[in-house]
């Protein structure tokens, strides 16, 4: 049995486009990426979801807590989950939002920084140390009921994913632009809908299988 951990925010979670200010919905297990992934790889994988609303790569959050930090949080769900043999990284949305105000170069350097701490474990580490997979964020679209949230991301997030290509090709970890397949929904700008959960999947898979091979 392969384990593989998927880190990430509500887009891994699998948040519903929010139409109405703080009213939130989730879809199904089998619905969002990480189930698509699951059943397109089968039952020689084990597919381990750490999705949460709101989670940033390194900083704490003023308005939704220092919890949404993904740093703060990252070694204990690593170790929780051992012995892994790939870790999927896909955050930065959150991070552009403006009380945070750092550059797309600073939300690379922030996923960077959870590439380095699996690829660097803790002393003790149960099995070989994990492969890694590194994914940018589809660029934000137009925003609707969460433009007072992320106001100007959209020109920040157009700069992502070529930064992190970089901070992966420097730490040596294959990489994937998700805006490459995937646009974030019309409905808020920001997260996918189940179209998108679904393509996600199985691009996700197709590299899956270059990794762990």
């Amino acid at each position: 049995m392969r384990n593989i951990l998927c880190f990430g925010d509500s887009n891994t979670w699998g948040c519903k486009p929010i139409t109405k200010f703080g009213f939130t919905d989730r879809y199904g297990p089998e619905e969002r990426w990480p189930g698509v992934l699951q059943s397109e790889l089968g039952d020689g994988y084990k597919i381990i979801e750490e999705g949460l609303n709101g989670r940033t790569t390194v900083y704490d959050d003023p308005v939704a807590g220092a919890d949404r930090n993904g740093k703060s949080i990252f070694s204990p769900i690593l170790e929780t989950h051992m012995p892994l043999d790939l870790v999927i990284i896909m955050l930065g949305t959150n991070d552009m939002k403006p009380r945070f105000a750092g550059t797309a170069f600073d939300v690379a350097c922030g996923a960077g920084a959870l590439l380095s701490m699996v690829m660097n474990p803790i002393a003790g580490w149960l099995g070989d140390v994990p492969k890694t997979l590194l994914i940018a964020p589809p660029e934000l679209g137009k925003l609707s009921v969460l433009d007072g949230i992320f106001e100007d991301g959209h020109t920040k997030s157009k700069k992502l994913a070529s930064e992190m290509e970089k901070i992966a090709d420097m730490l040596g970890s294959p990489f994937l632009n998700a805006g490459d397949y995937i646009r974030t929904s019309a409905a808020d700008g920001v997260h996918l809908e189940l179209d998108a959960h679904q393509a996600l999947g199985l691009v996700i898979a197709e590299k899956v299988n270059e990794i762990l091979v």
